[in-house]
């Protein structure tokens, strides 16, 4: 197959893009190449033959209706991801999360692309305190980074009923491992507790969240492209549940820091308490997560202790004054 992967210089997307290489098949990597769209996250493919990239915005029409050319499948990554940054500038996430994800939807429709993949987050939902979110419970965002990403969900929903294309939704539960933009908790924790940085919590730290590493969350894009019911929403969970505040001490633990670099900050508004995922859909697909947590997050801390020349350039400049602007004051 030909794959489209939109977003493929981000974190997750630079990990897809190598999946599909290595089972076989070729890449067109389109990316607008904001602040989280880095090149050196697919420097080591960038000369196989079957890789292409496209530097391009998906909200453009007519250069989205060039990259869709004689692809079979597209999977849209492309997104403004961090809550945060929504709180900040709310009125920036819809222009990629919902209009661009029409605008490449459109185009995919129009060239009779096979199958279009929208990737998404359990965000979507908004927060549980008990049991696990299903595929059929309603959509409640809290924040209006979920709330962009629901609209776009709704547009690729909207062009199954409407045209009938072969569509799937997949929602992934929060996502850690190498190449993660140091502004999500487990990277920028990580990178602060190696510079012996404050830790800064939010609130009382006991949020929960459902963790994924990457590579399962890759592999449960795969499964739901190849072997997905066009129309069907599939949720793409670790089924690894605990609190900010674990995570927290377990990369002090790992990094080898002890707890006076936690520092406890004001809460976010509408902060989700808990997420969780009920995976048995996917499952049936056969699919399952294969990595241990704690093994993975030990191999997510080694790989930034020894990549330190990929991180410690991004902080600085722009992340900088986003840093500033979002703890100065906390």
């Amino acid at each position: 197959m030909k794959i489209l992967v939109t977003g493929g210089c981000g974190f997750i997307g630079s990990q897809f893009v190598r999946l599909v290489l290595d089972e076989g098949h070729e890449v067109v990597n389109v990316d607008k190449l904001t602040y989280a769209g880095n090149p050196e996250n697919v420097a080591d493919v960038a000369d196989d033959p079957r890789y292409s990239f496209v530097h391009a915005d998906i909200a453009d029409h007519e250069a989205m209706r060039q990259a869709v050319a004689g692809v079979d499948a597209v999977v849209n990554m492309a997104a403004e991801s961090h809550v945060d940054r929504s709180i900040l500038d709310p009125a920036a996430f819809p222009m990629t999360d919902v209009v661009g994800t029409a605008v490449i939807l459109g185009a995919a429709r129009e060239a009779g692309v096979g199958r279009f993949v929208q990737v998404s987050t359990d965000e979507v939902y908004g927060s549980i305190p008990s049991g696990q979110f299903r595929e059929t419970d309603p959509l409640q965002p809290s924040s209006p980074y979920s709330a962009s990403k629901a609209g776009g969900d709704l547009q690729v929903l909207a062009a199954h009923h409407t045209y009938g294309m072969d569509v799937v939704i997949t929602r992934g539960s929060n996502t850690f491992g190498p190449r993660q933009y140091p502004e999500k908790l487990i990277p920028l924790f990580v990178t602060n507790a190696l510079e012996d940085q404050p830790l800064p919590v939010y609130g009382d730290g006991l949020q929960i969240r459902d963790w994924i590493h990457v590579t399962d969350h890759c592999t449960g894009i795969w499964t739901a492209l190849r072997e997905g019911v066009a129309g069907e929403v599939y949720n793409v969970g670790g089924g690894h549940e605990a609190t900010n505040l674990h995570i927290t001490e377990r990369i002090l633990e790992l990094t080898g820091k002890d707890d006076r670099l936690v520092t406890h900050v004001a809460d976010r508004p509408g902060h989700d308490r808990r997420y969780a995922l009920d995976t048995t859909k996917l499952r049936g697909l056969g699919w399952e997560p294969r990595s241990s947590m704690d093994e993975a997050l030990a191999d997510t801390v080694a790989w930034y202790t020894a990549h330190s020349a990929w991180w410690k350039p991004i902080k600085s400049g722009e992340y900088r004054a986003y840093y500033e602007t979002q703890y100065g004051d906390r």
